[in-house]
């Protein structure tokens, strides 16, 4: 009898690991394989994950072979300063990206309609545009933290006086780590190569720290800080808080909006503006 209950006993101890394998966390799927032109099927596609609404861009790329709308439906700045007031308009600025590979994106971003206003002067048209490459350093399939590498250039494509009629560009480093209790940090330090209101260029250097939490059910809330700081532009700190809201409607759309204002002098006053995100 002793024999065989020491035999039952190590059948019992192989077998108990498979009676529970399906509660055991699965280790994130190979997806190096999935291009543009090889698209990841949908059962292993990330969450989604939006560059928008605040100004912290996100650390994860589009699945491969997978596209993604993000725009404003509107977007109100209005600014005072020195006795001049001045309000920008737009309509639909909207954020096109496509997955290249399971870690890089790439993205279109343009102003289809820009009306503004300084003092008397109103101007409207089109905005420029900016074509933009993200690569997902880590953490681009799993719930930890994550790091990712965006360059981007502009083009000077603007309507008229809304156009600087430069090329500008600039490169962002970007960093989300979760937190206790369902809170989430994102981090963002960006460095720009800007024209000036003279004949040269300087650098702008924006940094951002974003929190987020759940408040119910697939909404959920946020506040930001946003400070940029120039070298050699002309300009003075610009400082800028701001929260939001988002809302997951299913696993392809979330709809958003949100708030900024700004806290220095050199900053617009505030801007609002209710946007969405598709994937497809």
């Amino acid at each position: 009898m002793g024999s065989r209950s020491v035999r039952l006993g190590l059948a019992a101890c192989l077998l108990a690991p498979l009676a529970f394998a399906d509660d055991a966390p699965k280790p994130p799927a190979n997806k190096g394989g999935f291009t543009l032109f090889n698209p990841t099927p949908r059962e292993l596609m990330r969450e989604l994950s939006a560059d928008r609404p605040d100004t912290t861009e996100s650390a994860r790329t589009v699945d491969a072979g997978h596209y993604q709308l993000e725009m404003s439906l509107v977007d109100y700045t209005y600014d005072r300063s020195h006795g001049e007031t001045s309000e920008t308009f737009r309509v639909a600025p909207l954020n096109i990206k496509a997955g290249l590979t399971n870690n890089i994106d790439v993205q279109l971003v343009f102003d289809p309609y820009v009306n503004a206003r300084g003092g008397p002067t109103r101007h409207q048209g089109h905005g420029e545009t900016e074509i933009r490459l993200k690569l997902n350093v880590f953490g681009n399939d799993d719930d930890g933290p994550a790091f990712g590498i965006m360059g981007f250039v502009k083009l000077p494509t603007g309507s008229g006086e809304l156009s600087n009629d430069h090329y500008e560009g600039g490169v962002m480093f970007i960093a989300s780590l979760p937190l206790p209790d369902g809170w989430g940090l994102g981090a963002m330090l960006e460095f720009d190569y800007v024209r000036d209101a003279g004949d040269g260029y300087g650098t702008a250097i924006v940094h951002t720290v974003v929190l987020g939490h759940n408040i119910v059910g697939d909404l959920e809330g946020y506040v930001e800080y946003v400070g940029v700081a120039y070298t050699g532009a002309g300009q003075t700190y610009q400082a800028v808080v701001g929260g939001g809201l988002t809302y997951g409607v299913n696993d392809k759309l979330q709809l958003d909006l949100g708030v900024n204002f700004g806290v220095s002098e050199s900053a617009d006053d505030f801007n609002v503006f209710i946007g969405l995100t598709y994937r497809i």
